[in-house]
Parts: C-alpha cells; sequence; structure tokens
C-alpha cells in the first residue's frame, strides 16, 4: 500500500511540477545504480545549482532536517541564495549517511568518468529540450557543459564547493 501511494505522489509531482535535473542525469547512471537512488544522490548538488529559485523549498526542508538532527536547528534560517542551498544540502547528505546511503557517485565500484560524458551528452540532446526547459530555473544545452557540469564534477568527489549556481530567478 505504502509503495503504491509513494508511485501516486512521484507520479502527481512529475504531473505538476515536472522533473529536474536529478532525475535527467538518474538515466545515465542506471548501470551504477537504481534510478531513485541515483535521484537522491544528485538532488543535494542540482538544490546548490538551482539556489536562487527555489529558497522557499529550501526552506521547509530545511526545517524538516533540522527537526530530524540532520543539519543545525539554528542559524540556518537566516540564510538565502546558494548558502541555505548548502545548508540544506548537507541536511540531505547527513540524512542519507544515517541510513547508509551513498553520497557521493564515487562511492559506486562501478562508477567511470564516463557516466559523466554519458550524462551531458544525454542532456543536451535535442529530443531533451524540454527536460531542461521545465528545470527550476530553464537551462540550455549551451549551459549543460558549463552547469549540469559542474553539478556532476561535484557529485563525484561530495564537494558542494564545484557546483556552480545559476544566476537569475524564474
Amino acid at each position: 500500500m505504502l509503495l503504491g501511494l509513494a508511485t501516486d505522489l512521484g507520479g502527481y509531482a512529475i504531473m505538476i511540477g515536472g522533473t529536474n535535473g536529478a532525475h535527467l542525469t538518474s538515466f545515465s547512471l542506471v548501470d551504477v545504480t537504481a534510478h531513485g537512488r541515483a535521484c537522491g544522490i544528485m538532488n543535494p548538488y542540482y538544490a546548490v545549482l538551482f539556489a536562487p529559485s527555489i529558497e522557499k523549498h529550501l526552506r521547509a526542508i530545511g526545517a524538516c532536517y533540522a527537526a530530524a538532527d540532520h543539519m543545525k536547528k539554528t542559524g540556518w534560517e537566516s540564510l538565502s541564495g546558494r548558502e541555505l542551498a548548502v545548508a540544506a544540502a548537507e541536511g540531505m547528505m547527513n540524512f542519507a549517511r544515517s541510513v547508509g546511503a551513498e553520497t557521493k557517485l564515487s562511492e559506486f565500484p562501478n562508477f567511470t568518468p564516463g557516466h559523466v560524458t554519458r550524462a551531458l551528452t544525454a542532456a543536451k540532446d535535442p529530443q531533451l529540450k524540454m527536460k531542461l526547459q521545465n528545470m527550476p530555473m530553464p537551462m540550455s544545452s549551451d549551459q549543460v557543459d558549463e552547469y549540469m557540469g559542474s553539478v556532476l564534477e561535484g557529485a563525484v568527489t561530495g564537494d558542494f564547493s564545484k557546483v556552480k549556481t545559476l544566476p537569475g530567478h524564474r
């Protein structure tokens, strides 16, 4: 029953809000890990990329992670933009570690630099243009290497400082 509910909620989220970079990237990692696990690993890094446009969401998730002791209980509330995104992303990673999940791509034995190349190539496929345009901050295929590339670089090593933040708001 709970699996059915989760499937329904996922479907509603995709229908109403679309998918995100983590979802797009995950398909290039299916020979390394499951789709859902790949999305979970990539979400913190994409949160940093999209920081200017998702502050409201970062505050909501930050409150949940703080309440569950996965990030500082106080102080994060006064953060904004990239700083808020990094705090929330660290909360996401602390939660993942608490349940024994991976937090960076290099933790998978079958992960190679070829997976980064595959993900960047797939994201630039003209048939997937709508996926790039439907992200919290629309991205063009010309921006994929610079911005999505920085996300993947950060996700390989677990280093948020490597992730660029897209300028502007949606």
